[in-house]
């Protein structure tokens, strides 16, 4: 069969085999290369594929990124092709599928999984809320193929082909035995699907879950007791102690302690900002401030689209604070939670010692998960407002929040 182009991924990528099943169903091929994961950073590649992610595609005619997209232009790649619908009808349902394996089915597994894998941080509310979010998807879905054996049409289309794939995986680690047994419909269309030949030839036999991956915590370390020195002899006691060395200067316990001096006093704010109305503690606050010893900035979620209940939302952000234990000294916040169930946001401020955002920050787990944009002090005026709304938690559509202090 004649080859349309190049995937790159990491071996056994469910996602790069929706391309590969498409391909195949239109009678050519599509060539899989395994990619050094070390190379996403690379000039090069982010010069081609600005996300620094794969799989990605490669050809002469067009180079791809997002799974779903490659996937599709293998489908639509024949002319006419069945795969990609017959009509305009066909077409919508087609893509409405598509959109529902990656928004209800891949985004909310993966929350579900990843951590699980050590992939991402686990924390147990964005877990839970992730296999609620399944659970309700699968529902639907079962409801709909109750009377189908396949989503659009007679016949295999890109739909079958991009929602099965994105089941592969917790049909593999989670989707155990009893939790199948509530989707009967779902169970018999992914067997049936990954038993036909095209998919077969790409996803390799699939077996199904029989105990589901759970969460381990971190083994802590055992610390060892400490020996006991061995009593002097009576002799020593009474013999002269010796000349003691002179002790060396203790070593500062952060990069932040060999800042210069500020005027500023990180413990006095937080007197003044917990026992004091916030006009008064903003008057303070600016009247005190020093942008050359401290910085400020605006932080906000990646990931508000995948948020649920508010107090799921703001249980994440005690999680975040529990993992800055040793940034007390060099740093104050104010998150907050917007929005009502389901339809929520978390965003807030910090105020950090020096310029730059210090490791006792970025080194905890969950700091990959917000976006942390410097406030210059130019900008200090046209955002003393906003500054002022998040610090008094009077920002539109408030629900909950937490201060780090």
């Amino acid at each position: 069969m004649a080859s349309i182009g190049i995937i790159k991924s990491y071996p056994q990528n469910p996602r790069a085999a929706k391309a590969v099943i498409a391909a195949a169903y239109n009678g050519v091929e599509v060539n899989i290369q395994d990619f050094d994961m070390t190379q996403l950073k690379d000039e090069a590649f982010i010069s081609k594929f600005p996300m620094g992610k794969v799989p990605v595609f490669e050809s002469p005619e067009v180079d791809l990124f997002e799974s779903s997209a490659i996937g599709y232009y293998a489908a639509a790649i024949k002319e006419n092709s069945p795969l990609v619908g017959a009509n305009a009808v066909e077409k919508a349902l087609i893509m409405q599928w598509v959109l529902f394996a990656d928004n209800e089915i891949n985004n909310n597994v993966g929350q579900w999984i990843y951590p699980l894998m050590g992939y991402m941080p686990y924390m147990k509310p964005t877990v839970d809320g992730a296999i609620e979010k399944t659970k309700r998807a699968m529902a639907a879905l079962d409801k709909i193929l109750l009377t189908k054996t396949f989503l659009v049409g007679e016949s295999v289309t890109y739909a079958d082909i991009a929602l099965v794939t994105s089941l592969v995986l917790p049909y593999k680690v989670v989707f155990d035995k009893a939790f199948r047994s509530q989707y009967k419909n779902v169970t018999r269309y992914f067997n049936t699907l990954v038993n036909q030949k095209h998919f077969k030839a790409a996803l390799g036999e699939i077996t199904l879950c029989e105990t589901p991956l759970k969460y381990t915590p971190p083994k802590k370390e055992k610390k060892e007791p400490k020996k006991e020195a061995p009593k002097k002899e009576a002799a020593k006691k009474e013999a002269a102690p010796a000349e003691e060395a002179p002790k060396p200067a203790p070593k500062p316990k952060s990069a932040l302690d060999l800042l210069p001096p500020s005027k500023f006093v990180m413990d006095e704010w937080k007197r003044m900002y917990s026992n004091n109305d916030s006009d008064v503690a903003m008057k303070w606050f600016w009247e005190h401030h020093d942008p050359e010893g401290y910085s400020l900035w605006r932080v906000d979620y990646k990931y508000n689209d995948e948020l649920t209940m508010t107090f799921m939302s703001n249980n994440l952000i005690g999680g975040f604070y529990a993992r800055l234990e040793r940034a007390k000294k060099y740093a104050f916040a104010s998150m907050v939670v917007c929005g009502t169930n389901n339809n929520n946001t978390i965003s807030g401020y910090f105020l950090i010692r020096g310029q730059e955002v210090p490791f006792e920050v970025y080194d905890a787990a969950d700091y990959d998960s917000y976006s942390f944009k410097k406030i210059e002090p130019s900008e200090y005026e046209s955002k003393k407002d906003e500054i002022y709304k998040y610090f008094a938690w009077e920002v539109e559509g408030f629900a909950d929040g937490k201060i780090f202090k």
